[in-house]
């Protein structure tokens, strides 16, 4: 890539423009050729998580001269990662900025997601953009090596039929997840055997399913739990964009999950195993929990919980999320799931506050059924968790409603790209 310094402005241009201020900031600026190839990853990362939208918001945020940011752009788009578009992004006068958006006809990866009631798989772009998810049953047998395969295959036949290049596969799981080993710890949904390697099966049975000619090959795999996932995802694509200490908590199908970003960093202890809130006791009394104990948060805030609350039976042919959330907007005029919504968002937000007593986040995210019990009764869950919670009681601590419809498999897609968000160069691997 060859970088060069930025032409002075024209003496004849308009002065005090954005353009204008740019190459004034050009002028103090030290262009650096030998930059260009390591800013390609940061470049990227900006544009992917839509922090610059133009060319001239990339030489900002970058702190470079235009020259480089022109430079960079260009490598991104003749990389097929990107598209520079030159017409005018506003209306001002001066030079227009370039507008960037990540390329509709890139690569992508392969996102799957394993939970209580089922599978699912999608093809996700750079930039969030994730394709109709499909789901699947679980297969008859449940053992890890058959599930894994199940939605190895399910991916790599999204990814034959597509006319994109796949460049990775990643999986998220709804139990806890080493690191950096990946072996499944207390796989209580499916009676896994603890320690099972699943990153490693996960590897095996992707490197045998028919991921098409345009797959890289063999293609580059990685596991992790889902609630992790979900709020990364959050973090860059969603609500929780603009928080130093991101909380999420989240209830799939069944059972509940906890993950800190701090400063845009996963918080996952010193093997990955940070965060399990679900195991939080918030009634000494309350329900079994398939971990040994009683009253935790997993048992007393999940689907199971909210029908055993309402002393209903769900459909065992119908997913179990499906049911909890229309139980929960039938609040609204039903008297007895309003009586039930109100009793689990009494021990979430007993829950949340004990939480926020240890991390003190500055947002917290809900995501699953917590979402749909936050919108059937907001105050009430607010105030719980500010009588409980020493920062709630001043009004600090903001419990938003996820904005993703999927979080866990757009975490594990930006799980799968970030070798390429790292390292923009290697996706020329693929041919």
């Amino acid at each position: 890539m060859q970088l060069t310094p930025s032409s002075p402005r024209p003496s004849g241009s308009t002065p005090g423009t954005e353009a204008d201020r740019d190459a004034q900031r050009d002028a103090h600026r030290r262009a650096a050729p030998d930059r260009g190839r390591t800013l390609l990853g940061p470049a990227l990362s900006l544009i992917h998580t839509g922090q610059t939208p133009t060319r001239s918001a990339l030489t900002r945020a970058l702190d470079v001269t235009r020259a480089t940011a022109g430079a960079v752009t260009a490598e991104l788009e003749a990389l097929g990662l990107i598209t520079v578009d030159s017409r005018p992004a506003g209306g001002g006068r001066g030079r227009p900025s370039h507008r960037l958006a990540i390329d509709p006809e890139g690569p992508v990866v392969i996102a799957g997601q394993i939970h209580a009631d089922g599978l699912s798989v999608t093809l996700a772009g750079l930039g969030g953009l994730l394709e109709p998810p499909v789901h699947r049953p679980l297969p008859a047998a449940t053992d890890p090596v058959r599930m894994l395969r199940a939605v190895a295959e399910a991916g790599a036949e999204l990814a034959r039929n597509s006319n994109r290049r796949c460049l990775g596969a990643a999986l998220a799981l709804p139990n806890p997840v080493t690191e950096p080993d990946g072996t499944a710890l207390a796989a209580l949904h499916f009676a896994w055997p603890s320690g099972t390697p699943v990153a490693d099966l996960y590897d095996v049975e992707v490197g045998r399913a028919d991921n098409g000619p345009r797959a890289l090959d063999p293609l580059p795999t990685a596991i992790a739990n889902d609630a992790n996932l979900g709020a990364l995802a959050e973090y860059r694509h969603g609500a929780g964009r603009g928080a130093r200490h991101l909380l999420l908590v989240t209830s799939g199908h069944r059972g509940v999950g906890g993950a800190l970003v701090i400063d845009g960093r996963l918080h996952t202890g010193s093997a990955g195993l940070a965060l399990e809130v679900g195991h939080l006791t918030v009634d000494p009394q309350g329900r079994p929990c398939q971990c040994g104990n009683r009253g935790c948060l997993n048992s007393e805030t999940d689907p199971d919980a909210l029908f055993a609350a309402a002393g209903l039976t769900p459909d065992p042919d119908r997913p179990l999320l499906d049911q909890a959330r229309e139980l929960c907007r039938a609040a609204a005029t039903d008297e007895r799931a309003r009586a039930a919504v109100e009793h689990v968002i009494d021990r979430l937000g007993l829950g949340l506050a004990g939480v926020a007593n240890i991390l003190n986040p500055d947002r917290v995210v809900l995501s699953g059924l917590h979402l749909d019990l936050l919108e059937a009764a907001p105050e009430r869950l607010r105030a719980v968790v500010a009588e409980r919670c020493l920062w709630g009681r001043s009004g600090r601590v903001p419990i938003v409603g996820a904005e993703l419809a999927h979080g866990a498999l757009a975490g594990a897609a930006e799980l799968a790209w970030r070798p390429y968000l790292a390292d923009p160069q290697s996706v020329v691997a693929v041919g």
